[in-house]
């Protein structure tokens, strides 16, 4: 089961209780819902079916970096939970990344499985400490390029790396944008941010929002908001 909503709601939260006091506000046809490693830490895979079994769509967000039979195997226990979606990082390899497609692909259920490029708290000095000269951008392009090639469904990337990422790769492969920010929201601890309908027009696919929606008093009114700019700029795309 999958519905069509476009937007996923971070739950970052430090524990079980508050973020089911949010999920029981909105509907799952009216998002998606994204579990990290605090919440999967502290909550673990019973939250997640528990998520599942309300009808939400989840996008379990672990970025699984090993060596190949180990990711492969962690890919398969994630598919059994129901997710949506799931994610590994890229700079694990294609090898790592195709083992990963594979176990997906064998699996009675298969979510969509994208990838981490380069993470957006690293500039250009961090990667050169770990050994890796150029860019962030470079990076993220040939990363992307990678997991492509490697089967997977899409990668995470800023909303400003979109537009490049969808005139490289293609209209089908799938772009997760977080740091999405309504325009009339604080930025919070967000650097790189951009309005929903800025990162539609830019070629993302799902557009990540946390804490716009999850402190709202509405979180509801925040989401019909959302989604009516997301229409308004595909109907204008069409």
């Amino acid at each position: 089961m999958s519905n069509d909503a476009r937007v996923i709601v971070a739950l970052d939260y430090p524990a079980v209780a508050p973020a089911l006091e949010f999920v029981s506000k909105v509907n799952p046809e009216q998002c998606k819902l994204k579990v990290g490693k605090e919440l999967f830490t502290r909550a673990g895979p019973q939250f997640v079916e528990t998520l599942v079994s309300r009808g939400f769509d989840v996008f379990l967000d672990l970025k699984f970096h090993d060596i190949p039979n180990t990711v492969a195997a962690a890919c398969r226990v994630a598919c059994e939970l129901g997710v949506w979606m799931l994610n590994v990082h890229a700079l694990g390899g294609r090898e790592m990344m195709s083992a990963a497609k594979e176990a997906v692909a064998k699996s009675s259920y298969q979510p969509r499985l994208i990838a981490v490029t380069i993470l957006t708290s690293m500039n250009e000095v961090a990667l050169k400490e770990v050994g890796l000269a150029g860019t962030p951008k470079e990076h993220v392009l040939s990363l992307a390029i990678l997991a492509q090639q490697s089967g997977l469904d899409g990668v995470v990337c800023s909303a400003q790396e979109a537009h490049m990422l969808r005139d490289r790769l293609g209209p089908e492969f799938q772009l997760v944008t977080p740091g999405i920010r309504p325009a009339n929201a604080d930025a919070g601890d967000q650097k790189r941010i951009m309005t929903p309908a800025d990162a539609i027009k830019n070629g993302a696919t799902f557009l990540v929002v946390g804490r716009p929606i999850t402190q709202a008093g509405d979180p509801t009114a925040v989401l019909r908001q959302i989604s009516q700019e997301i229409e308004q700029v595909t109907s204008a795309m069409m």
